[in-house]
């Protein structure tokens, strides 16, 4: 019902009050026949019943055989014998440059000025009336067309302009839930992993050591409070982290696993925000592996920059292996391809992550 009232604006409607022309000529005639107003009103009621068909079936329907034709047909006939009937060229000229090609609208422009042209030399309305009427209409016909083309090509162009709009919003919604996906992936993986090993061995310690075992339940609650507001300022897009406090998290939770921990900075490069915060969660995912799969003993942070490169290195002696890669590495990849970068994993003597990205993405 609502679809029906938006094609039935009242605003649609006030076009049809060019019709009063048509029964102007019996009303100013000083002696009309008797079929003037009889063909006058039915000029004007068979034209609003196009009209509304036309209303109806909406502006993206073909209205050649519903509208167009019938409207010029009637304005044929009707003109010969009432000039202000040659309106129907101009109600029929409106309706093709609204539904017709450029191509399409153009040959049925010339069409209706012939017909028109027509009807005025057969027409029994005496001159200069009958010259009003043909030559209004004339120029009315490719007037009133080419405006609706112009809009209609307009009305498209909204369209298309809402349509990239939307599509634009959809992408942007679907990066976003696929970055809070990977970030609270990384912060989630890493975090749980660590209170879950912490607790493990506070679980052993209660009843041998139970001083150290309280130190680490209190590690285990700030490790719960970081992961919350971590995950809380990731869900906002507020947080972004560095690699020096990925550096503190990896030695905190190396070493509540018993993995020793060496960090080998050769360079500090001038790090933009986003790749420090993307080579962070690589060092995190990284670590987080370590700390679960590895089983290792020893582990290796490396940065330095090489050339037109930064690279971060994360090895460890553990088991190695070729096992397939988990979400957590695809999303490295997929946030250091970003970059310009690239993520290589060896798996031979234990397991080696290097992580490179161009200098040019990462120069202050």
């Amino acid at each position: 019902m609502s679809r029906l009232a938006a094609r039935l604006r009242t605003w649609d409607w006030v076009y049809l009050g060019y019709l009063l022309f048509v029964p102007a000529q019996p009303y100013f005639s000083p002696r009309p026949a008797w079929w003037e107003w009889p063909l006058a009103v039915g000029v004007c009621a068979a034209t609003a019943v196009l009209y509304a068909v036309k209303l109806l079936r909406g502006p993206d329907a073909r209205h050649l055989w519903t509208a167009i034709v019938p409207m010029a047909a009637v304005g044929t006939a009707a003109t010969p014998f009432n000039t202000n009937a040659s309106v129907l060229f101009v109600y029929a000229a409106a309706v093709v440059g609204d539904t017709l090609s450029w191509r399409e609208a153009r040959l049925w422009f010339a069409a209706l000025t012939v017909l028109d042209s027509a009807a005025a030399a057969v027409s029994r309305v005496p001159m200069p009336y009958r010259l009003w009427g043909f030559a209004s209409a004339t120029v009315l016909i490719w007037v009133i067309g080419l405006l609706e083309l112009r809009q209609r090509d307009r009305r498209q162009e909204w369209e298309n302009q809402r349509l990239r709009t939307a599509q634009v919003e959809l992408l942007a919604t679907l990066a976003e839930r696929e970055r809070i996906a990977r970030d609270l992936h990384d912060l989630l993986g890493h975090s749980l992993t660590a209170v879950v090993m912490r607790a493990q061995l506070t679980k052993e310690l209660v009843p041998v050591d139970a001083e150290r075992a309280r130190a680490e339940a209190e590690e285990i609650e700030r490790n719960a409070r970081d992961a919350l507001a971590a995950v809380r300022s990731t869900v906002t897009g507020w947080r972004r982290t560095t690699v020096r406090d990925e550096l503190e998290a990896a030695r905190r939770a190396l070493a509540g696993t018993g993995v020793t921990l060496r960090v080998d900075l050769d360079a500090d490069p001038p790090l933009v925000a986003s790749v420090e915060h993307a080579l962070g969660l690589a060092m995190r995912e990284a670590v987080t592996n370590v700390a679960r799969h590895a089983r290792a003993t020893h582990c290796r942070i490396g940065l330095d920059a090489d050339g037109g490169r930064v690279r971060l290195v994360v090895a460890d002696d553990g088991i190695g292996g070729t096992a397939p890669e988990g979400t957590g590495l695809t999303g490295m990849r997929e946030r250091i391809a970003k970059l310009g970068g690239a993520v290589q994993r060896t798996g031979a003597a234990g397991t080696t992550l290097t992580i490179t990205v161009p200098i040019r993405a990462v120069a202050g």
